[in-house]
């Protein structure tokens, strides 16, 4: 997609900079991983379920050794790429594969349509996509909370998120010769605000945007934590809801 007309929504530099202090976390071990090991988890469950051919696989974002551990005991010859070694919205420069397995990197890219042209020419003749995101209708209570904090001057601080009618035709938009997108709801329980914010840290789920919200205020921070508050269950803890969007293209 020529570049004039790719909106300027994240910030890559940031991103990068998340992904890398979230692998660093992880390496050191203790860090919050689940939603990681949830993508995982499904991606090997779809590779069971439709009885894959072993072959050869490319694995991007943030990816675990886990996955490439279980794609080579599987059989599959697997090729790992951190972020930032190549620009995703560009041609990869990379030889095709059978599978292309990208965990969280689309949703924070500024040129959507552009990436998956890329990861569509990436792949062999007949090779599959698989591709997971966070996607529309994720954090909720963050979003209310944030909106609390605020106050009367909201900020914009939860990124944009794409549904599932929006990744069916961004997949049809790239050419892929069949696309299937569908979704699943991560619920997970929080002791206090700052380990919500915490695990989201430690996941490289903090937020990325080109035009920076403003820093909370000490009092925004209060706010915050008075809202954490109200939104207790019986057993003391928050729920947060993450919306994950599985997309499957085939070229």
């Amino acid at each position: 997609m020529p570049s004039a007309t790719v909106p300027h929504i994240f910030d890559q530099s940031t991103r990068l900079l998340r992904y890398r202090r979230a692998k660093a976390l992880r390496q050191r071990g203790g860090s919050a991983n689940w939603l990681d090991g949830d993508m995982i988890e499904d991606f090997l469950d779809r590779i069971d379920f439709m009885n894959l051919s072993a072959g050869s696989a490319r694995t991007l974002g943030h990816v675990s050794a886990s996955l490439n551990t279980e794609l080579s005991k599987r059989g599959f010859d697997v090729v790992s790429t951190d972020l930032g070694a190549f620009d995703e919205e560009q041609i990869w420069p990379i030889q095709p594969a059978d599978y292309i397995f990208a965990m969280r990197t689309l949703s924070t890219l500024n040129d959507v349509p552009g990436a998956l042209l890329h990861i569509r020419h990436a792949l062999s003749e007949g090779g599959i996509m698989f591709a997971q995101i966070l996607g529309a209708g994720s954090l909720p209570t963050l979003r209310e909370i944030m909106l609390a904090a605020d106050g009367d001057r909201p900020a914009a601080r939860i990124h944009p998120q794409i549904d599932n009618q929006a990744a069916s035709a961004l997949l049809a938009r790239a050419g892929f010769s069949k696309q299937v997108v569908d979704s699943r709801t991560l619920t997970v329980r929080f002791s206090s605000f700052e380990r919500m914010v915490a695990d989201l840290r430690e996941q490289a789920l903090t937020g990325i945007l080109a035009d920076r919200p403003p820093p909370l205020s000490r009092r925004g921070l209060e706010r915050a934590r008075e809202a954490f508050e109200t939104r207790r269950d019986a057993d003391g803890k928050v729920a947060e809801r993450f919306e994950i969007l599985a997309l499957t293209g085939w070229r």
